[in-house]
């Protein structure tokens, strides 16, 4: 058992997609990038994006240090640099796609200081310290990555139009208006792209992490129901193998060769269980039910025909009857078994011990997900017979 149990894990984790790969689908003819290295990617441009911006402010330190010597120069100098290094904080800290937005007071007050530092850079520059105004519009889109943040594109280029009109010696330059507005709407969809992508990412993480859960409880549920079974039919023959021994050799014998086909066939259900290719027939459930019946000495009353039942229940009622069979031979102590199947229900009634207050073990829980994926319902009861009744019954039409 060991073995089998080593084998099946091992070859699930041979051939499950692993890491940045997993459940990644491209679509045909097209090379994607991998997730992981996509987010590499967007982690590189945005600093990029925010340095190649930065060499714009070159322009008003030029104009600062060409200008008269004196206190406003080095203010004006020290404001640039001041203006670049916030800059170059909000592109590292929220330009990439694991950025987080500022609360919108506290991004209000770094953006007022920012337009402080504009106007500081003023005193000695002129109007090409209006340049700084571009980076405290992008420096906004970044931190609140929110259309209101392109307001702050408008208030800007009326700052750029009215302000040089109102200061004597200063020229207008219309070019940074549209500069300003170029600037916010581009950077403005680079957020909204990172934002999407990381959502995306998001999402397609959170599917992996449900295909795998969905993949391990297939594996236990199909493991419970496979093995339980056999188990428990190898169990009761290996049992009356041993009673027979010294009474009957040659049906010892019989009982003993049948154990070990039913063993070789639990191998193959289980490795067919790990590749899904395994398949469960109602005919073939209801042989194995009035076989393991007979051998545990029961009576059972078992359907001889399927004709009744429509193809898409056929394969829940082979399960439940796996299920109702494996849990009289385990735990009703039944001297008789009745199994009825009608075109929408199945019930298979014994006189056993009946339910138990925990009704609903691992194999219970596993058909009750089969059925209510096949649009069915499992109840479990008091059977008129006095022991256990289980019966699995459709709730929606199926075709005859």
């Amino acid at each position: 058992m060991g073995a089998v149990t080593t084998s099946w894990r091992g070859r699930l984790r041979d051939n499950w997609p692993q890491g940045d790969t997993a459940l990644y689908v491209t679509r045909p003819g097209r090379e994607d990038l991998p997730p992981g290295r996509a987010r590499r990617t967007m982690r590189v441009i945005g600093p990029v994006m925010g340095i190649v911006w930065a060499v714009f402010l070159l322009q008003p330190w030029q104009s600062a240090w060409d200008s008269s010597p004196g206190w406003e120069r080095v203010v004006s100098l020290v404001a640039i640099a001041g203006l670049a290094i916030s800059f170059a904080w909000v592109v590292l800290t929220h330009a990439g796609p694991h950025g987080q937005t500022m609360e919108p007071r506290r991004a209000a007050l770094f953006l007022l200081g920012q337009t402080g530092l504009v106007a500081l850079a003023c005193l000695a520059a002129d109007q090409d310290g209006l340049v700084g105004l571009v980076f405290v519009c992008v420096s906004g889109i970044f931190l609140l990555r929110d259309p209101r943040a392109l307001g702050l594109a408008l208030w800007s280029a009326v700052l750029i139009v009215v302000v040089p009109r109102l200061v004597p010696g200063w020229d207008t330059i219309d070019d940074l208006v549209i500069s300003v507005i170029l600037a916010s709407v581009a950077v403005f969809g680079f957020t909204q792209l990172v934002m999407r992508n990381r959502q995306l990412q998001l999402a397609r993480d959170e599917v992996a992490v449900l295909a795998v859960e969905r993949e391990r409880e297939r594996i236990a549920r199909d493991m419970h129901d496979v093995l339980g079974h056999s188990l428990t039919v190898i169990s009761v023959k290996a049992e009356l193998a041993a009673k027979l021994f010294d009474v009957d050799p040659a049906r010892s014998r019989t009982e003993m060769l049948e154990v070990q086909n039913l063993a070789r066939t639990a191998l193959a259900d289980v490795r067919g269980m790990v590749t899904a290719t395994r398949a469960v027939t109602l005919s073939g459930e209801l042989a194995g039910a009035r076989q393991a019946f007979d051998s545990a000495a029961i009576e059972a009353v078992v359907p001889g025909t399927i004709d009744e039942v429509p193809e898409e229940l056929r394969v829940l009622f082979a399960w439940a009857i796996r299920e109702g069979t494996t849990n009289v031979l385990r735990h009703s102590a039944a001297s008789h078994v009745q199994i009825t199947m009608t075109a929408n229900t199945l019930t298979v009634d014994d006189d056993g011990t009946g339910p138990a207050a925990d009704e609903r073990g691992n194999g219970l829980h596993g058909l009750v997900e089969r059925a209510r994926a096949a649009g069915a319902r499992v109840e479990v009861s008091t059977s008129p017979l006095g022991g256990f009744r289980l019966l699995v019954t459709t709730t929606r039409e199926v075709a005859p």
